[in-house]
């Protein structure tokens, strides 16, 4: 949590703040019998009313972006302390999502489905994405949380999606906001994206099935190799198109001299908790 975000938080009596250690921690009453849960419940409640508070001030215009969805802080248990989404980079937690790349193959060449994100968008409006993609909320799990982004944003059938979808892992990065994030530059923002790869026939086509996708392309690696190295893709989507390339053999050692830097940064190990 950047020095100047704990300067102008509108914090209340509700937190313990610890400026020789650089700690904040919201306070608790007696849990109960209940503990655990009271004490998320407590825990969601006073970071709910300061984030409030500050987007009544109008202190920080990342917070100009909400949108009354919840991120877990942390994913230990089915019941953990949320906070909003739109002010999760101003705390630095660990935030989760999901990313799939639908794929065909046609001549046993590779072609990627590549939506472009509505140019309206909150954050990196009109830049190009994973076919689909999005944060996990609060109490999901992520592969319930992929297969309803896809029928969101790709028009997939749930059946499609059950059968098909096939884990891969994860990415790991720590990204610091730019001006096309939206809102403050320079907040840090430790991620988590589960990754999905699913192949479909090239008789299923994607359609966007609300306001957050323009259209679809299929394209050949090629084609996104070109647009990824003009910077046409947002960041994390370049991260899981890049582990993508590796896991299907398109990036290798003899053709990439840097495989080794790359597959190291996007899979870094967070300085903090993940489980």
């Amino acid at each position: 949590m950047p020095d100047w975000v704990v300067e102008r938080m509108p914090w209340t009596s509700d937190w313990n703040i610890d400026h020789e250690k650089k700690t904040i921690s919201p306070k608790v009453r007696d849990a109960g019998t209940n503990a655990s849960d009271e004490l998320h419940r407590q825990q969601s409640r006073v970071i709910a009313e300061t984030l409030q508070l500050a987007r009544e001030k109008k202190v920080f215009a990342v917070l100009n972006g909400w949108r009354n969805e919840l991120y877990p802080i942390g994913r230990s248990s089915p019941i953990t302390t949320s906070i909003e989404r739109a002010g999760s980079a101003l705390f630095g937690i660990v935030t989760y999502g999901v990313h799939m790349t639908a794929y065909v193959k046609v001549d046993n060449d590779i072609k990627i489905w590549v939506p472009r994100r509505a140019k309206n968008k909150q954050t990196f409006g009109g830049m190009l994405d994973n076919t689909v993609a999005g944060g996990i909320s609060s109490g999901e799990n992520p592969f319930e949380s992929v297969v309803r982004e896809a029928a969101e944003e790709a028009s997939f059938p749930d059946s499609l999606v059950r059968s098909n979808a096939k884990s891969c892992g994860m990415v790991t990065y720590f990204y610091i906001t730019g001006q096309r994030a939206g809102g403050e530059t320079g907040l840090l923002q430790p991620e988590v994206q589960y990754v999905y790869d699913l192949e479909i026939d090239p008789s299923v086509i994607p359609k966007p099935a609300d306001d957050e996708v323009e259209e679809f392309y299929l394209w050949t690696v090629e084609e996104v190799q070109k647009a990824l190295a003009e910077g046409q893709f947002k960041p994390n989507c370049a991260v899981v198109l890049l582990d993508f390339f590796v896991r299907h053999g398109i990036l290798t050692a003899d053709n990439e001299k840097h495989l080794i830097e790359i597959v190291s940064r996007i899979h870094r190990k967070l300085p903090f908790p993940t489980a």
